[in-house]
Parts: structure tokens; sequence; C-alpha cells
């Protein structure tokens, strides 16, 4: 049950908050929108939207931000907001330029340009502001603690200057890994770059009084950076699903057997055994419509293994989407697909997407290394299976299945509720217990 004994404050440092949209926002909303119910009131730090550098926007997340939720919002200098000016490109790139495509000759000189000037990472003009509003905060409010999240990691910087020149209590939540994340190569860097990025990572998971992560590979990734850092101090708290963004969605029925992807696509995610599987598997079963749809971005490479292999007519680029409308395609699907990018350390990854895939109830597919997180998730749940980059037969095995147990039952829905240890309120309240624990 909530603890409402008591009300701590917490300053609490997030570059991504709405009107931010994708993936990387819901993390921290959710954990804003509950956190009062186990005694933690958060005041929220964060960029104004004027200043941001977002890739996707999505102004139906305000809705969510409690009332009572106090948010400070900053200038900031982003130079990637002069990026899509001088490239006259409509998109903010990602985290890692995932989104941009990276064969030309300009885009090999932004990126050198991104990893060697911009270090730990382009939104780097935030560390300043955020630090200045958090002082001036700190100097007017009782916190029980800070908490910084990333991606980016510069908001761990501005972290980390609060506790040493301020001495508040500080959380580092890490979404993401560091300088291991798989697109880090493509950025070009020098070798003191390199040097001087890992340094920073190394100072952060020392001097943070508390981590959290989102795995137990990534805890062991982290706790093996330095001999200084202890292991116990790093606590796995996943992403997760929040169970009122299912509850008055009723999905959408559709005479096609609909497979869905929620997110981008970049280049290193390897798909060449699911689009031959699809190949076959519209070969086998003619009398059924077959349609693959994306709510998000596919990357250039992909999309021309698609037209090699005839699939342009069954697929379907909706492009980005609110998280309302994400959610009512995944309710509307009969399979959902997974991807996880094929780099080193990709057994750790756990993107918030899978826990609202275990929450729509359908099949997951995924591709991606047997023995990581995500898929022993998969398992755990009995939400689908799990299938390595190269295993085509298998895939298309499944797929079969699928596609027969539909054409008999026309519902291929998930019946445990297994999943529902993942739900952000649970998550929520073992976050709050850290805190106050702290």
């Amino acid at each position: 049950m909530p603890d409402k004994t008591k009300t701590d404050k917490l300053l609490y440092l997030s570059y991504y908050f709405p009107p931010s949209g994708g993936p990387g926002v819901q993390r921290t909303l959710k954990f804003v929108k509950y956190f009062p119910q186990f005694g933690i009131e958060p005041y929220v730090v964060t960029i104004r939207e004027k200043s941001a550098s977002y890739p996707i926007i999505d102004k139906s997340l305000l809705k969510e931000i409690p009332k009572s939720t106090k948010v400070y919002r900053t200038k900031s200098f982003e130079p990637l907001r002069f990026y899509r000016l001088f490239t006259k490109k409509k998109e903010i790139p990602y985290s890692g330029f995932v989104n941009m495509d990276k064969g030309t000759a300009y885009q090999k000189i932004s990126r050198f340009i991104r990893g060697n000037f911009f270090v730990p990472d382009a939104r780097v003009g935030w560390k300043k502001c955020a630090y200045k509003q958090s002082r001036k905060l700190i100097e007017q409010e009782d916190f029980k603690a800070l908490v910084t999240t990333s991606p980016p990691h510069s908001s761990q910087l501005a972290g980390l200057r609060i506790k040493q020149e301020l001495g508040l209590k500080w959380i580092a939540d890490l979404r993401d890994p560091w300088t291991d994340i798989y697109y880090y190569n493509d950025f070009y860097q020098l070798p003191w770059v390199r040097k001087k990025d890992a340094r920073y990572e190394r100072e952060v998971l020392e001097n943070a009084d508390r981590i959290i992560v989102v795995s137990e590979s990534m805890k062991t990734l982290f706790a093996a950076k330095s001999d200084k850092i202890d292991p116990d101090k790093i606590y796995v708290i996943p992403n997760g699903f929040d169970e009122e963004d299912f509850a008055d969605e009723k999905p959408g029925k559709t005479t096609d057997f609909v497979i869905s992807y929620v997110g981008t696509m970049a280049d290193q995610y390897p798909i060449d055994s699911f689009i031959g599987a699809l190949s076959k598997i519209r070969k086998a079963h003619p009398d059924v419509q077959i349609k693959w749809r994306v709510v998000g971005r596919l990357s250039e490479t992909i999309k021309e293994k698609i037209k090699a292999h005839d699939l342009k007519n069954i697929v379907e680029l909706l492009g980005h989407k609110s998280h309302k409308v994400a959610v009512k395609q995944m309710l509307s699907s009969d399979a959902l697909l997974l991807v996880i990018p094929k780099m080193k350390n990709n057994e750790g990854i756990l993107t918030g997407k899978l826990f609202e895939y275990l929450a729509a109830r359908k099949p997951i597919i995924l591709l991606g290394p047997q023995y990581g997180d995500a898929s022993k998730i998969v398992a755990e749940c009995k939400s689908g299976r799990s299938f390595e980059y190269k295993d085509g037969l298998r895939l298309y095995a499944y797929l079969d299945e699928m596609i027969k147990t539909w054409k008999s039952e026309k519902n291929l829905d998930i019946k445990n509720t297994i999943y529902k240890k993942f739900e952000r309120k649970q998550l929520t309240r073992d976050f709050a217990k850290i805190i106050k624990e702290l």
C-alpha cells in the first residue's frame, strides 16, 4: 500500500519530458505520475519546448502530468536545431543519428563533429542551464534527493556537479548504456575524446549514491567500469507499462493478419530473416491478406530490402504517432515484432516497447540474442518466441503456426497475466522505497 505518512521532496532532472514524445519520455513521466502515491513529491527540471531538440512531439502526454507537479523549464544551447536548418531536414536526429541515413559524406562529417565537439552528447548545452535552475530550487526547498535520468548522459554531468558542489544525495537513472551503446562507433571519435567520455562515465558511476538501470546485464556492465563502484548500490528497475494506457482502449477488428512494429528501425537492426520468412509465408497462405504495419520509421536500407522481396504492397508505413495511437495500433494487431539491434553487449537491451507489447497481450516475435534479458522476459511471460538473427526457418514455422491458428480462431491473444509484474505503479513503488531508504 502507498505510504502517505510522510512526503519527501525530490528534485528530478530529465531532458525528455512532455511535450516530448517517443519511448524515452515514458519512464520519467510514469514515475512522476505515480510518485505522490508513495510519499514522494517530484519537482521536475526540464527544457523548454522552444529550446529543445525533440525528435518527436506528443502533446497528448501533457495531460498525464499531475496538476500538483511543479515543472521548471529552462533554456539551452542546442546544436541539433542548427543541424536541421543547414540540412533542411524536418527531423531532429535521435541519439546516435539512428534516424538519419549515414552513407553521405555530409552525414559522416556531421557525426564526426557530434562525436568530437559535443561530449558526451549533442544535448550537452542543457547541462549548465539545468544546474543553475536546480541550484536555485535547492536554495528554496528541502529536497530528500536528486534523480537524473539519461540519455542524454550530459544530464548525469549536471547531477555530478550538484552532488559535488551542493551535497545533495544523488540517484543516477541510466536507461541505456553510455560508451557501450550500439551506435557509439558511428561518431568517429578521436582517441583522446573517447578517453574523456569514458572518464565522464566513470565519474558518474563512482560518485552517484545510487544507480538505477533497466536490466541485470546493464548492472553487470556498469559495475565493471571501475573498482570504485560498489555493485550493491546498483538497482534494477526495468521499464514497464501503465495499465491506465490500456484500460479504456478497445482493439480494432480487422480481416487482415497484421504484424506491427512500433518505433525506429535503423541499419543495426538485422531483419533479413524476418523479411525472408514474410515473403515465404505470404506465398504459403495466398488466401490470407498479410500486413506488416510500422508505427515509426524504417531506414532506407531496410526499405530497399522490402522492395527487393516484392513486399512493398503489404508494408504499411504510418510514421510516428502519439502514444495513445501507438497503443491502439498494438491492440489492433495479431502479432508484434521486436528487434534488438545487433551489437556488443546487446543482451541487456530492454526497451520500454517490450513491456507495452506484453500489456497488449499479442504474441511477440523477437529477433535478438537468445540469452538476452528481453528473450528471458518473453519466455517468462509466455508471450511469444525469440529467434536468433539468422534463424529464418524457425521464424517461418512460427508464422505458419500463428496464421493457421488465426484462420480457425481469429484470436491469438495471450491469456496469462504474468506480465502484470511490470506495471508502472508497482515499479514506482520500488523506486520510492530506494529514495526513502537513501
